[in-house]
């Protein structure tokens, strides 16, 4: 197992600088037609994007901001009754002890009565990792409390099949670049498929996001990606999970 030393961040509590808050969008089961979970997206309090948000984090508050973001979406969650799970999406390098950088996380969920396994984490295949080594003890300590792991832009980022097989998330998110042209590009359609299949066989669910087309929604939910999550659905949202659209 690999030793990571606990940061002076962790040590001090220090807080990040900007206030957020969390805007909700919908990861939806268009086969029963229904709300699997919220994907908690951070956002400024006066409706800034998250790029503008981001733009603020480096190396000497990232602990913080991730801090920040898991509670604030605990907490709003919370407050709009979410009636789904809720993702989370985490900066793996922020997470210097597995253990210690979750107790805020759990103490987040025991005030807002939230349980454990109504919280999935998303980690992005685009973030570098230093050590995947340590990814995978992250996200084994996160399966072990109950909650559910999701590897988010699945087709975009450098280690791709080699990260899937190691890392056995709950979840897998197709990345937009899969998505986009799928009802007509046969070449996207076979690389779907063939992860799709290979999913099932290791029992994690797939998730197609970016959904913008009703084509594409029909083309994925024919070839049996039933989770999905885009503009098609709905537009996040602050302070609310916003009503789905269904298409025909």
């Amino acid at each position: 197992m690999t030793q990571v030393p606990v940061c002076n961040a962790c040590r001090d509590g220090q807080a990040f600088p900007t206030a957020i808050t969390m805007a909700f969008q919908p990861i939806v089961d268009v086969a029963k037609r229904s709300i699997y979970a919220g994907e908690a997206l951070v956002r400024g309090i006066n409706g800034e994007s998250a790029g503008s948000i981001l733009a603020a984090v480096d190396e000497r508050n990232r602990y913080a901001f991730d801090q920040a973001c898991r509670i604030k979406a605990i907490e709003c969650a919370a407050q709009i009754t979410l009636p789904a799970l809720l993702s989370i999406n985490f900066m793996p390098n922020a997470v210097y002890n597995p253990e210690h950088c979750l107790r805020a996380t759990l103490s987040a969920t025991a005030q807002h009565g939230w349980p454990l396994d109504a919280i999935i984490f998303e980690v992005s295949e685009q973030e570098h990792l230093a050590d995947p080594a340590h990814l995978l003890e992250i996200l084994r300590t996160y399966q072990a409390r109950g909650m559910k792991t999701a590897i988010d832009d699945f087709g975009a980022g450098y280690a791709g099949l080699g990260l899937l097989a190691e890392f056995q998330p709950d979840l897998l998110k197709l990345d937009i670049a899969l998505i986009r042209g799928i009802d007509t590009d046969r070449s996207r359609q076979a690389i779907v498929r063939h992860v799709t299949r290979m999913c099932e066989e290791l029992g994690i669910a797939v998730i197609a996001e970016g959904i913008e087309q009703p084509d594409q929604y029909r083309t994925l939910r024919d070839m049996g990606i039933h989770l999905q999550q885009g503009y098609l659905f709905a537009r996040p949202q602050i302070g609310a999970l916003p009503q789905v659209h269904w298409p025909e």
